[in-house]
């Protein structure tokens, strides 16, 4: 296995930005809606995957009534509704964009979140235009922890796996990339500090990790 790393691929829920409180909201106000409360294991069970399973867990979890497909409906409203007033980039990330740029190594997206989703959190940052490509939740058959997500990333990139750098803040995310063959980074969140991390390559604090910058061999930017 090579040790070069030619492309950097992001998870967005909870990597880049915050969107795991946007999505905590949704999961309380849906569940409070329906007399219950959306837990901490709750919570862990559903992050990484694709939405409709989530919602299947939390329809057996909590006996609804509801099918996946109406919460998931709902949960899109609530999300829709909240999102401008939540949503921000996590610390590290303009910083380490800016520092690929420079170095001109390939980066993209690859999300379990649908576009209708994705679209509102990237294009108010004006992040679309920085990446070779999004890939979504409308994408792929199998979502996380399956590997196909990043394996279509690989070919899409034109690399080999194990020359791609994945960065991921969940379980399911990791197992999925690390399935891939990919180097599988894990970026630990508020929401995901309990996860299971041992199937990553390198487990980092942050984005501004000086180790992540050491593993690409690109700069850290000043100040």
């Amino acid at each position: 296995m090579t040790d070069t790393i030619r492309a950097v691929v992001f998870d967005m829920d909870g990597l880049m930005f915050n969107t795991e409180d946007v999505y905590t909201e949704c999961g309380s106000t849906l569940l409070r809606r329906r007399g219950h409360e959306f837990g901490t294991e709750l919570k862990n069970a559903m992050m990484g995957i694709p939405a409709r399973l989530g919602f299947e867990i939390m329809i057996q979890r909590h006996q609804l009534d509801d099918t996946a497909e109406q919460l998931l409906a709902e949960s899109n409203a609530v999300f829709l509704e909240i999102v401008d007033s939540i949503i921000k980039p996590l610390p590290g990330l303009m910083e380490l964009l800016d520092a690929l740029e420079r170095e001109g190594m390939p980066k993209a997206i690859a999300t379990s979140t649908t576009w209708s989703l994705a679209r509102p959190c990237l294009e108010p940052f004006g992040l679309l235009e920085r990446f070779e490509f999004v890939l979504t939740g409308d994408d792929f058959k199998h979502g996380k922890p399956h590997p196909e997500v990043y394996l279509t990333a690989a070919e899409r990139l034109g690399f080999p796996p194990e020359q791609i750098l994945v960065l991921e803040d969940s379980e399911n995310g990791c197992r999925s990339a690390a399935a891939a063959g990919t180097f599988a980074v894990a970026v630990p969140g508020e929401h995901s500090q309990g996860h299971d991390f041992s199937g990553a390559r390198m487990i980092i604090d942050s984005l501004e990790d000086q180790r992540l910058y050491d593993r690409l061999g690109i700069e850290r930017p000043s100040g």
